[in-house]
């Protein structure tokens, strides 16, 4: 009797053990895949930012109003990076601390968003750009074509993150790949 229960005991911590390293094999990052590279072009460091732009429609003869602020507390590093993926790469899935301002300079890529249950593409082709607003944002970047893709990237992050410019994030689940 007791042999049984000292084998149903065993069972039930080899199947919790598995349990766990299954699940815990769901949650893991997603690094880029092999095609994409990042290359950093340039970085600097801005102490305090303190930027308020308000355009008056009448001195620019644009009909449109246009607003900007951007204010830092404490040194920010600034970098500029050139990306590339090949035919079918992705970044993987992925969030920054701060914004990225992304323009396609080659072929076209295609944004998925982490918090969007329909997986819905977002496509950008040369001289369109998008704006990935950091804090936490979840997303990949896939070339979902048969050429290669380029983008230039500007990222706004806290001083000293560098480390954590790209934090490489588990897949959420929204997405079939």
């Amino acid at each position: 009797m007791r042999k049984r229960w000292v084998w149903a005991a065993v069972l039930a911590v080899v199947l919790a053990v598995a349990g766990v390293a299954g699940y815990a094999g769901t949650g893991q990052a997603t690094p880029p895949s092999p095609g994409f590279v990042g290359k950093t072009v340039a970085m600097g460091t801005f102490g305090n930012i303190r930027s308020h732009v308000q355009v008056n429609a009448e001195e620019f003869k644009n009909p449109q109003f246009w607003n900007e602020v951007i204010q830092t507390q404490g040194p920010s590093d600034l970098f500029i990076q050139d990306n590339t993926w090949q035919a079918g790469a992705s970044t993987g899935w992925h969030s920054h601390p701060g914004p990225s301002f992304v323009i396609v300079t080659e072929g076209s890529v295609t944004v998925y968003d982490g918090d969007d249950p329909n997986c819905t593409p977002h496509t950008y082709t040369v001289g369109t750009g998008f704006v990935d607003p950091g804090g936490g944002h979840v997303h990949i970047i896939r070339n979902e074509t048969n050429v290669e893709a380029k983008t230039m990237a500007v990222q706004l992050i806290p001083a000293g993150a560098g480390a954590m410019r790209r934090i490489d994030e588990p897949a959420p689940g929204n997405c079939d790949f």
